[in-house]
């Protein structure tokens, strides 16, 4: 190159840069073509838009890292639950248990980090749902909203159908954002009633996929241990180091009712009130958050107390996405980035100092809320506790889960709270 004019030289040392952006947007382009999934894990396609054009230099813009930002650990589970015509108890039970279950991943630590829980949730054996896609659907992607998973867990209603186990695995290992890390811990719960391997779709093969993609096959059946195993739900389990479990799916929950649930309760109605929504999705968000109360409270005041713990725990429940004073504790939030009409109706109009100082005193009320519920659960542990004592331990779908998360997570070396 030392041979070309000085102004050539000049040009091909500005173009390099140019060329490996557009490079790399071309193949941002190819990254976001539509993946379509097939009956089986062993045809996936990817389809790529022979039109796209690749990103101008000027227009292109790179997000490059913090140095200081680490990928945060992640506790993933995936919920796959057959909502065929005779699993209405497993049903009951996932909504009765759901803030059992977080409370108790809550407690999990990776070092001093708090792991990042994210669920999703399927169902399948539905004959209301599309059978050229082998009566499936995705309920719910990965999310941290767990009101949004308990909202979809009362939405779900059961009738007959065929109950594919190879095929729900494989699609859920396909279709969901997993992430194979050192650090995370990925679930995959199955539970159902009917023999393991119906269906077209090999339940072997997609359970190995599965375990590929580091991703553990925990299976569940409703009904005799013996029968399970003997049906091949024990044989899909081992494929990934998960476990086999079975539970009586029409066994009802039992809640400890303790003195300090009707306080917890009044406490949450006031806590409810320093949530301030914003953006489009911040009225219906929030109206979801008292829903999703009642409908934990359908099942009685202590199993509202364990949800109102979940809201108090400020590890897994958050809300930034609508929610003012949790966004206010994300990194580069400023109020003054929010239009006029992305604000609640009592901020508009206001000054940038009165909408922060809105904002710092709903977050001391919510801190001091807080506070007050955290030492009544203390009190209301300790009251379980005891009672648990003299109680045999059910077997039902929480205390499967639990068991199951508690030894992998040990294995990913995550550590749990007492």
């Amino acid at each position: 190159m030392k041979n070309l004019p000085t102004i050539i030289q000049k040009a091909v040392i500005l173009a390099l840069p140019c060329l490996h952006l557009s490079s790399c947007a071309y193949k941002s382009n190819i990254n976001g073509g539509t993946v379509q999934t097939a009956p089986s894990h062993q045809d996936t396609t990817v389809a790529v838009n022979p039109t796209a054009s690749v990103v101008p230099v000027e227009a292109a813009t790179l997000t490059l890292p913090q140095p200081d930002e680490k990928p945060k650990k992640k506790i993933k589970i995936a919920l796959l639950l057959d909502t065929s015509n005779s699993m209405d108890g497993l049903i009951d039970q996932a909504r009765a248990q759901l803030w059992k279950l977080v409370n108790e991943l809550a407690l999990a630590k990776y070092g001093e980090e708090k792991p990042q829980l994210e669920i999703a949730l399927y169902e399948y054996g539905n004959s209301t749902l599309n059978s050229t896609e082998g009566f499936i659907r995705q309920v719910s992607a990965f999310t941290g909203d767990l009101d949004l998973i308990s909202e979809k867990l009362f939405s779900l209603r059961t009738n007959g159908g065929e109950e594919y186990c190879g095929y729900v695995i494989s699609r859920a290992t396909q279709e969901l954002s997993w992430e194979k890390n050192e650090g995370n811990l990925q679930v995959i719960f199955i539970a159902g009633n009917e023999p393991f391997n119906q269906g077209t779709i090999d339940p072997v093969m997609s359970c190995k996929t599965a375990g590929e993609q580091d991703i553990i096959v925990n299976t569940i059946y409703c009904g005799a241990y013996n029968e399970g195993m003997s049906s091949g739900w024990l044989s899909g389990a081992h494929l990934t180091n998960g476990s086999y479990m079975n539970i009586d799916q029409n066994k009802k929950t039992r809640f400890i009712e303790t003195p300090y649930d009707v306080e917890i309760a009044r406490l949450n109605d006031k806590l409810n009130d320093t949530y301030v929504g914003y953006g489009a999705l911040g009225e219906s968000k929030k109206m979801n958050q008292i829903t999703q109360d009642k409908n934990a409270a359908s099942y009685g005041t202590a199993n509202m107390s364990t949800r109102v713990a979940v809201k108090t725990g400020k590890t897994v429940y958050k809300n930034e996405s609508w929610d003012l004073v949790d966004a206010s504790k994300t990194k580069n939030f400023s109020v003054t980035k929010l239009k006029e009409e992305e604000l609640p109706k009592e901020l508009r109009g206001k000054t940038k100092e009165q909408k922060e100082l809105y904002i710092a005193q709903k977050n001391k009320d919510r801190d001091d809320i807080i506070k007050k519920i955290q030492d009544l659960n203390v009190k209301r542990n300790a009251f379980i506790t005891e009672k648990q004592k003299t109680m045999q331990i059910d077997n039902t779908l929480d205390a499967a889960m639990i068991k199951a998360i508690r030894n992998q997570a040990s294995r990913k070396n995550f550590v749990f709270e007492s």
